[in-house]
C-alpha cells in the first residue's frame, strides 16, 4: 500500500511538472524552480520596449500571479479591510471573479504576501494572517478554510507576517505553519483535514516548503532561519534548520542545523546529485550541503561550502547548465545579478551596473527575463563568462508604498518585488499599485 502510493504521488509530481506548457499553476510555475518551457520568446524589443497588453489596478504587497487555463489568480490585500482573491482573463484582463473575507490588520511592510496555487478546480491561498483558503473555481465558493497559525497555538505573528506559497503533493497540500504546535502541516487538499504534521522545527521563517530529489526520492525540504531578534530581544542566539522531509507521512528524515540567515526567505533549491543549496540575504550569503544515505539507511549532511559572496533575500537562484544567476542585493550590500559555479565560485558580478535587488526572474527559450526590484525588465542570455543584457525596458512605477520606519528607510521608493508569471507568451509583473501582461514571445 506504502509504495502504491508512493507512486501515485509521485505521478502526480511529474504530471504537475511536465503540464501544459500555457500554464503557470503556482510559485516559481510549473516544476517550482522558475522556468518555462515555453518557446518562441523575442530575441529583442523595440525602443520603449515589448508591448503593455493590460493594465488592472491592485493593492500594495508583494503577491505575485498565477496562471491556469487562460485564468489569471492574484491574492490582492487592503490592509484597513482584509484579503481578496481575485480571477482575471488572461487574454483582456478582465475581472471575472473575485472572493474576499475579513482579515484586518497591519504589519511591517504591510500589503499582500503570497503567491496562490491552483489545482484542478480548485485554487489555494494563504494570506499574511494564516488564512488558508480552498476555493471552487466554478462556484467560486469556498470548499474550506483553516488558519495556519492559529489553529497550532500561534498568539503573536512572525514580524513580517505569514509569508507561505503552498505546495500541492498528490493529494496533499504542503504548508509550513510555525506555529509552537506544528512546524510543517501537511493538509488533504480536497477536505482540509490534516494528515501530518512535524513538530516546530525552529525559529521563524518566511521560507516556502520545497521538493528535492534524493537518492530517486521526493523529499520536502524546509528552511528555518537563525535568530532574529527585531521584535524578539529576549531570545538566545540559534542557528538555522534546513529540514528534509517524507512527503507522506510528515517523518523528517535528515537535518542540517547550521544554516546563518535570520530573515530566511528563499525556497531550497535541488542542485542535482543530492545536493541543496540554501540561499539567503542580509549580507549572509549561501550553503551548499549534501545529502547522502548512511549504512543504517538513515540520512546525513555535509556542508560543501558557505560563501558570503553569493546570495538572494528574497528569492531562489536559478539554475541553468551548472551555474547559478540570483539577485544579491541587501540592505548594505549591491553585488546585482551575481553568477556562481556549481562549486561556489563567483564568476561575475553586476554590482550597481546594473543593479538587481529583489526583483524576480523566469528562464525561458534559453533566456532569463527579469525585473530588477524597482522599474526595468531586462531580456538576459545567461553566460559563465560575463553579463549579457540584450533588451530593457522600464515597465514599473515607484508609487504606492506607504511603509514606515524601517520599511520605508530600507525598502526604497519602490519594492517591486513580487515574483513574476509567463504564460502564452505573457509576462505578469506588478508594482506596487498595478498588475501588467507583457507580451514577450511571438
Amino acid at each position: 500500500m506504502k509504495a502504491t502510493l508512493m507512486l501515485t504521488a509521485a505521478v502526480a509530481m511529474v504530471t504537475a511538472g511536465s503540464g501544459l506548457a500555457a500554464d503557470w499553476p503556482q510559485y516559481l510555475g510549473p516544476a517550482r524552480n522558475s522556468t518555462s518551457s515555453e518557446k518562441g520568446l523575442l530575441r529583442s524589443w523595440p525602443e520603449n520596449g515589448p508591448q503593455v497588453l493590460w493594465t488592472v489596478p491592485v493593492g500594495i504587497g508583494y503577491g505575485g500571479p498565477v496562471v491556469k487555463d487562460s485564468r489569471v489568480y492574484l491574492l490582492d490585500r487592503v490592509d484597513k479591510v482584509g484579503d481578496n482573491l481575485r480571477c482575471f482573463d488572461l487574454s483582456s484582463g478582465e475581472e471575472l471573479w473575485s472572493f474576499a473575507y475579513d482579515a484586518p490588520g497591519r504589519v511591517m511592510f504591510p500589503g499582500s504576501r503570497s503567491v496562490p496555487i491552483v489545482d484542478n478546480d480548485h485554487v489555494y491561498s494563504c494570506g499574511g494572517f494564516g488564512d488558508l483558503y480552498c476555493i471552487d473555481i466554478n462556484t467560486h465558493k469556498p470548499v474550506w478554510h483553516k488558519n495556519v497559525w492559529k489553529d497550532f497555538g500561534g498568539d503573536r505573528l512572525p514580524i513580517w507576517a505569514i509569508t507561505q506559497n503552498p505546495l500541492i503533493y498528490g493529494d496533499l497540500l504542503i504548508i509550513a505553519s510555525q506555529a509552537p504546535e506544528a512546524g510543517v502541516v501537511a493538509y488533504h487538499k480536497r477536505t482540509g483535514d490534516v494528515v501530518w504534521k512535524t513538530p516546530n522545527l525552529g525559529n521563524e521563517t518566511y521560507v516556502s516548503p520545497a521538493v528535492v530529489r534524493i537518492d530517486g526520492q521526493d523529499h520536502v525540504v524546509m528552511v528555518t532561519s537563525s535568530t532574529n531578534r527585531i521584535g524578539h530581544p529576549e531570545l538566545e542566539d540559534a542557528l538555522g534548520n534546513v529540514v528534509g522531509i517524507e512527503p507522506l507521512t510528515g517523518k523528517i528524515l535528515w537535518k542540517y542545523s547550521n544554516w546563518n540567515c535570520h530573515i530566511s526567505v528563499p525556497s531550497a533549491v535541488d542542485a542535482g546529485d543530492n545536493k541543496v543549496l540554501i540561499v539567503g540575504g542580509y549580507e549572509l550569503g549561501a550553503t551548499m550541503i549534501k545529502v547522502e544515505k548512511q549504512a543504517d539507511g538513515s540520512y546525513g549532511t555535509t556542508e560543501l561550502f558557505t560563501t558570503e559572496e553569493f546570495g538572494d533575500q528574497t528569492k531562489p537562484p536559478i539554475l541553468h547548465n551548472g551555474c547559478f544567476y540570483a539577485q544579491y542585493g541587501t540592505n548594505r550590500r549591491r553585488d546585482g545579478l551575481v553568477c556562481m559555479s556549481m562549486d561556489g565560485e563567483i564568476l561575475w558580478k553586476t554590482r550597481r551596473s546594473p543593479d538587481f535587488n529583489k526583483g524576480s526572474m523566469i528562464l525561458v527559450d534559453g533566456l532569463i527575463l527579469a525585473t530588477d526590484g524597482t522599474k526595468a525588465l531586462y531580456l538576459i542570455e545567461p553566460d559563465p563568462s560575463g553579463f549579457k543584457a540584450l533588451a530593457s525596458a522600464e515597465l514599473l512605477g515607484e508609487a504606492g508604498t506607504d511603509g514606515e520606519g524601517i520599511a520605508a528607510r530600507v525598502g526604497g521608493r519602490t519594492q517591486n518585488w513580487a515574483p513574476i508569471a509567463l504564460s502564452e507568451g505573457k509576462l505578469l509583473i506588478r508594482d506596487q499599485s498595478r498588475m501588467k501582461c507583457v507580451r514577450v514571445a511571438q
